[in-house]
């Protein structure tokens, strides 16, 4: 009767058709989204080494005496380091910074370095959010960074109102990685709403340079702010490009994680793969504030 209804070869293609998603699953790269991106000119990407060398000295104790330094240095100078925060001076509310007025390339800059699993405080800025949560200038964006961005602006909107008024013509520069770099997207997007508080700058002097940013903004604030906001993601880095929509996901991974329930575990990470498979992705771009559910560039 199962032959006569055609039932396995049904249940054939079946499997199959599985198979065939699970196998372009496994092969899918960051390559196949970008692969018909016009590629970023020498001007474009020009700051982004630099930014990168800032943010790697947060790392540093001491400047002078680096420890973690790339091959070619840091290219800073220590005594243009204008402010510098860590753990024990923010509180836990954002991850360490610092403010460094590059007068080799007339540029007020604060950077802000990234996630430290260790750190509970930096677990809890990036689990603090709920889809709708955040409501700002006509869109959402993301709760714990939000709040994380404005604590640094109510801190040094001031130093850097100074520092712009005392080097008229610099540009304002924020950069971050990772859990610095949705700090500093959702940094850029308040400085913008209240240039007042910094000296009326103009808006094409503020820019944002986010290297591998979590989700953090909906995608008509990605549109937006767009011209200022520059996101950078390495091929298939994890964290830009998890879904916003997966944050339960991880909250219960880490639940799992440290209460030892193993079979909740395996639930989640099979919930994981499901929902990732239903997700669009996004991709490396330039000139572009990191949207969820979808990148537009």
């Amino acid at each position: 009767m199962s032959i006569s209804c055609c039932l396995p070869i049904v249940e054939c293609m079946y499997c199959l058709a599985c198979a065939r998603w699970a196998w372009k699953r496994c092969r899918y790269s960051a390559g196949h989204e970008s692969r018909n991106w016009g590629v970023a000119d020498v001007e474009q990407f020009r700051n982004v080494p630099r930014l990168c060398r800032y943010i790697l000295s947060v790392y540093e104790d001491d400047l002078r005496n680096p420890v973690w330094a790339p091959p070619d240095g840091y290219q800073m100078n220590p005594d243009w380091v204008v402010s510098r925060k860590d753990y024990d001076d923010t509180g836990g509310q954002v991850t360490p910074y610092i403010i460094y007025l590059d007068h080799d390339n007339a540029d007020v800059v604060l950077v802000i370095r990234g996630l430290t699993m260790g750190r509970e405080s930096d677990r809890a800025i990036l689990l603090d959010n709920k889809l709708g949560m955040a409501p700002f200038d006509g869109g959402y964006v993301h709760n714990g960074l939000l709040k994380a961005a404005i604590w640094v602006f109510d801190s040094e909107r001031e130093l850097l109102r100074d520092l712009l008024e005392k080097n008229p013509g610099y540009t304002l520069t924020f950069a971050g990685h990772s859990l610095g770099a949705g700090v500093v997207a959702l940094l850029t997007l308040v400085a913008l709403q209240h240039r007042d508080l910094l000296g009326n700058i103009d808006r094409k002097q503020i820019r944002c340079y986010a290297m591998a940013p979590p989700r953090c903004v909906s995608l008509n604030l990605a549109v937006r702010y767009a011209d200022v906001v520059n996101s950078v993601v390495l091929q298939d880095d994890f964290l830009p490009r998890t879904t916003a929509t997966l944050e339960a996901v991880f909250k219960s991974l880490i639940w799992s994680l440290f209460c030892g329930n193993m079979y909740n575990l395996g639930g989640v990470l099979i919930w994981f793969v499901v929902m990732s498979g239903s997700q669009n992705r996004i991709s490396i771009g330039q000139g572009t504030c990191f949207a969820a559910p979808t990148l537009f560039r």
